[in-house]
């Protein structure tokens, strides 16, 4: 090992953690503080003395423990995931998450394909727009004191809807792009194997739950925090080997593990790695963007962004309407699911894993960092806006 990787890697765990910092201070998402800190740095920065940025030495190794914050990030989703939740939650959430999911993910291949894309870029455009960030949703929901509003159930049933999409939806992808299938019949074949793969784990992982039971039943929290990682990466990276995604397996291995007894327990111990790593996924792929090729893809994001505008704020008023909300509180479920994070950057990295087109990572980066930053300014601004609206289209009297 060369003696400056340690170093390089202190450096950008310090970086994160400046940006991290600062974005506390400012109480704003941290997503794009990370993001950006690392297109400051890597191959174009400058090195100062001993201090080198280029991270040419620790690359490799960043990768690697960006690739652990997606599978640390799709493992704690499937910890949090419930099939049991989202039945209680009952028809409104089920009608209001297809309708935002129709809309939204509609209006992305469409501008996909205005965009010029191929087939299956066109798929990871409308990945990259559609899906909300969990994370950015629920810190504008914390930050704005919003937890007790009658929206809100919906837009958190809306998020874990949109979770549910992106479990079958990243299945398929990964089939399809990892596989390197041209012809239809492969298409679907890579398609269809992934879908069953994911089907029989957890299938099989439902059944052993009681064999899990008692296997986990592990009194040292050293000897069961190596199971359980094990676990993890044991099928994460198989599920890589027959080209379906590592987050999908860490994603069946959440759903597999959230039915168990230890659930809570495995939750709290993993949830500093998910923060740990996490903050290194972002900052990863930061590292990947070359700032200069931002320029040319400019035009493109911005589109982007005014389609998500368009999409999600429609959406969210006819979601809000189908259950019956005010024209106020549904204003604030468009404004809100408006985020775009870590999931677009899942998808975009498939994209980029599977060789499509080079402008995906620049564009998907200031996608990200324009609707990450965008989002808690505008909703908290929701009250203004809705009025606004109000006074344009003389409707919601509520």
């Amino acid at each position: 090992m060369d003696e400056h990787i340690l170093f390089e890697l202190g450096v950008a765990i310090a970086l994160v953690a400046a940006a991290g910092l600062i974005a506390y201070k400012l109480r704003f998402s941290v997503v794009p503080f990370y993001i950006i800190v690392g297109m400051l740095v890597g191959p174009h920065a400058p090195q100062l003395g001993p201090v080198d940025l280029r991270f040419i030495q620790s690359d490799d190794l960043i990768m690697i423990m960006g690739q652990m914050g997606v599978v640390f990030l799709l493992f704690y989703l499937g910890l949090e995931f419930s099939v049991d939740r989202l039945q209680k939650a009952g028809r409104s959430i089920l009608v209001a998450g297809s309708i935002y999911l129709a809309i939204n993910f509609s209006l992305g291949l469409l501008f996909g394909w205005i965009g010029g894309f191929s087939f299956k870029e066109i798929l990871v455009v409308a990945g990259i727009t559609t899906i909300s960030s969990s994370a950015i949703v629920a810190k504008v929901l914390m930050d704005l004191k919003r937890a007790g509003n009658p929206e809100t159930e919906l837009i958190l049933g809306t998020t874990l809807f949109e979770d549910v999409f992106l479990a079958v939806y990243l299945s398929i992808l990964s089939g399809l792009i990892l596989s390197g299938a041209t012809s239809f019949g492969g298409v679907l074949l890579s398609a269809l194997l992934a879908l069953g793969y994911m089907l029989l784990i957890l299938f099989i992982g439902r059944k052993a739950v009681p064999l899990l039971n008692r296997a986990l039943n592990i009194t040292s929290n050293e000897v069961f925090i190596l199971v359980i990682f094990a676990l993890l990466l044991l099928i994460a990276g198989f599920s890589e080997t027959i080209h379906v995604a590592a987050a999908i397996g860490a994603l069946l291995v959440g759903l597999i593990i959230a039915e168990t007894e230890h659930m809570k327990r495995i939750e709290k111990m993993i949830l500093p790695f998910r923060d740990f790593f996490g903050a290194l996924f972002f900052f990863s792929f930061g590292l990947s963007i070359d700032p200069t090729t931002l320029g040319d893809a400019l035009w493109l994001s911005l589109g982007a962004v005014l389609v998500t505008l368009i999409g999600a704020n429609v959406a969210g008023l006819l979601a809000g309407r189908s259950a019956e909300l005010s024209s106020k509180a549904s204003t604030n479920i468009g404004l809100t699911l408006m985020a775009r994070g870590e999931f677009s950057i899942i998808v975009a990295n498939l994209g980029s894993a599977g060789g499509l087109s080079s402008i995906l990572q620049p564009f998907t980066a200031l996608y990200v960092l324009i609707m990450a930053m965008l989002t808690p300014i505008l909703a908290k601004e929701s009250k203004r806006i809705y009025q606004g609206i109000r006074k344009i289209s003389g409707v919601g009297k509520r």
